[in-house]
């Protein structure tokens, strides 16, 4: 059943191991291998940046990056090509991102550890804590939830891709987490900017002037 809800790729693409160095650039700086390719994925794992501009420069292509030793993947690069409803999202160095897999929960008396003790809201797979309503803490557990019940699919209908940037864009400011840095925050990001304090009318201190009949002071004062 999972095989019609979920895109070939994507079990390949979280089972690959990333940031190795490339065997076929070895000599070359920033060999690491966090690429992945949807198109051609049964043929290669994971590739450096070399790689793809010899081998994957027409293919859909998507970089994988870290938070605290473990991967995560921009909701930008995927959105087109995987239905991502869900999945809890948050926010690292300003980007929208999605972690591959399950992580470890929270433990001992930090920020983060207490947030999550108090959270009502937990993942349907691993039961790690949310910090928001989701049901999924990463990609993973939502295709370890599509293999085992099917009531989730990753697949993109043609009708549902033209909303899907937009939806995924208004779950985000509603839901998203911000962890900073690198670090997983204590709350709910928000796009909202603090707004100042209105200033009281204040009358200028002064000689006091006459005002004349039919006339207002200046606005503000």
């Amino acid at each position: 059943m999972e095989k019609t809800l979920t895109p070939p790729w994507l079990e390949a693409m979280l089972k690959a191991k990333f940031f190795t160095h490339c065997s076929k650039h070895r000599e070359m700086p920033r060999n690491e291998c966090n690429m992945f390719c949807a198109d051609c994925f049964e043929n290669s794992s994971s590739f450096c940046i070399y790689c793809r501009s010899q081998n994957h420069s027409n293919h859909h292509v998507i970089q994988i990056r870290r938070s605290s030793y473990h991967e995560v993947v921009r909701v930008s690069e995927v959105e087109g090509l995987i239905d991502v409803k869900g999945v809890h999202t948050y926010v690292i160095n300003s980007a929208n991102v999605f972690f591959l897999n399950e992580r470890p929960q929270p433990r001992g008396v930090g920020a983060a550890a207490g947030k999550a003790a108090a959270s009502p809201y937990f993942c349907e797979v691993c039961s790690r804590s949310l910090l928001n309503d989701f049901r999924f803490c990463s990609i993973g557990c939502k295709l370890a939830r599509i293999k085992s019940n099917g009531d989730a699919t990753f697949v993109v209908h043609e009708r549902d891709r033209s909303s899907e940037s937009s939806r995924v864009e208004g779950d985000n400011s509603r839901k998203s987490s911000n962890l900073g840095e690198n670090r997983e925050g204590s709350s709910a990001a928000n796009d909202a900017k603090p707004t100042s304090p209105q200033l009281r009318s204040r009358r200028r201190k002064g000689i006091p002037q006459r005002v004349h009949e039919g006339l207002t002071h200046p606005h503000g004062w």
